[in-house]
């Protein structure tokens, strides 16, 4: 089997309700869109997400597909996690289930990674908030902005959003990221980001088109303080030099510019030991 140019992740859990829609759209788009593969990961789902998301691949013939099946619940980082180690294009996408963000918002995070500009590509809804048409309740909303400044304190990330679920990879350079990350629910998405950043991987922020979809696994009042307390157990593990031997691999396969960007880093006093 040739290998694809674009790998698309879709983690799934508990999504049966919605995921035919989802997956159709996600199929329509990339039939027009080169060579490409899609990978649905199920988080041991108890609702038959993965018996819908099988019967929706198997009649797929245009898009390579695959259905990775989780036996238990595992968090959304560790079935991304998964997916994209799994992944043989040389560029990947994560989307959520939900398609917040359209698959027509694809080319913003992946054509920078391919041009050569970029190691990793993100979605961004704070960046340019009018394109958010269907904006979040109240509470969720600010929840994530009071979020996003406990993780810029916390690891001095100078970004704006880390947790849009729509990021794009070059995944030679990404793979020790995965192989080093240990948060596998609600702040892994600042883990991949503060260790690829400390490594010296090019990031860029990127405004794309949100929509709010209810239905969202986290609940605000339930989960916040496990999300602060993970990224509280992120700066404690830099400190302890968990990161370090990823974060070696990295500049050894990046080259030169992410060696300099590491030792700017360091010098910002953003700690991988």
């Amino acid at each position: 089997m040739a290998r694809p140019s674009l790998s698309v992740v879709i983690p799934a859990y508990n999504e049966a309700g919605r995921l035919t829609g989802s997956l159709r759209a996600v199929m329509l788009y990339l039939n027009a869109y080169r060579s490409s593969e899609l990978i649905v990961v199920d988080d041991g789902s108890t609702d038959g997400t993965g018996d819908v998301a099988q019967s929706l691949l198997t009649g797929e013939s245009r898009v390579s597909t695959r259905l990775i099946r989780v036996s238990e619940n595992r968090g959304k980082g560790f079935a991304l996690k998964t997916g994209l180690l799994a992944a043989r294009a040389p560029v990947a996408l994560f989307t959520d289930a939900d398609l917040s963000t359209p698959m027509s918002e694809l080319p913003r995070l992946v054509d920078p990674i391919t041009r050569g500009e970029c190691d990793i590509a993100f979605g961004s809804r704070a960046l340019d908030r009018s394109l958010t048409h269907i904006r979040q309740p109240w509470l969720r909303e600010t929840g994530g902005r009071v979020f996003n400044l406990v993780t810029r304190a916390a690891t001095r990330l100078p970004f704006w959003d880390t947790q849009c679920g729509f990021k794009a990879f070059r995944m030679d350079v990404f793979r020790p990221v995965l192989r080093a990350a240990t948060i596998d629910r609600f702040a892994f998405d600042v883990e991949w980001l503060y260790v690829a950043h400390v490594a010296g991987l090019r990031l860029r922020e990127i405004a794309v088109r949100w929509d709010h979809c209810p239905g969202s696994k986290v609940s605000m009042r339930r989960d916040s303080l496990r999300m602060i307390e993970e990224v509280a157990r992120i700066r404690r593990q830099a400190k302890t030099g968990i990161y370090r031997t990823a974060v070696r691999e990295i500049r050894a396969t990046a080259g030169h510019s992410a060696q300099a960007w590491g030792r700017r880093a360091l010098d910002r006093r953003v700690a991988i030991a």
